[in-house]
C-alpha cells in the first residue's frame, strides 16, 4: 500500500497541501506550475481578479487543450490503422496477381 504525503503547492501565491503518493510527486508539482502560469495568463490578459472565475477559466482552457491534443491523437492513430489495412490490401493483391 503506497501512503500518501502532503505536498504544498503555490498557485496564484496561495499555498495549498495536496495530499499524493510519492511517486506522483513531481507530477503534481508540474501539474500546479502548469496551472499557475495559466491562471496568471488569464489574470494578465482579462484584468479579472476573482480566483474562482480564473480557476474555472484556467480549467476550461486546459480542458480544450487537452481535448484538441485527443482529437489529433486519434487522428493520428486512425491515419495508422488505416495505412496498415492499404499495405495489407496492397500485399494481398500483389500476390493474387502473381
Amino acid at each position: 500500500m503506497t501512503t500518501n504525503n502532503q505536498e504544498q503547492v503555490q498557485i496564484l501565491d496561495k499555498n495549498f497541501n495536496i495530499s499524493c503518493p510519492p511517486e506522483e510527486r513531481q507530477s503534481l508539482l508540474n501539474s500546479a506550475k502548469l496551472l499557475d502560469e495559466k491562471m496568471r495568463e488569464i489574470r494578465q490578459q482579462s484584468k479579472i481578479n476573482n480566483l474562482e472565475r480564473i480557476a474555472i477559466m484556467a480549467g476550461l482552457n486546459l480542458a480544450h487543450e487537452l481535448l484538441l491534443e485527443r482529437q489529433s491523437g486519434l487522428s493520428e492513430e486512425v491515419i495508422n490503422r488505416l495505412q496498415q489495412i492499404s499495405n495489407k490490401i496492397n500485399l494481398a493483391l500483389n500476390q493474387q496477381s502473381q
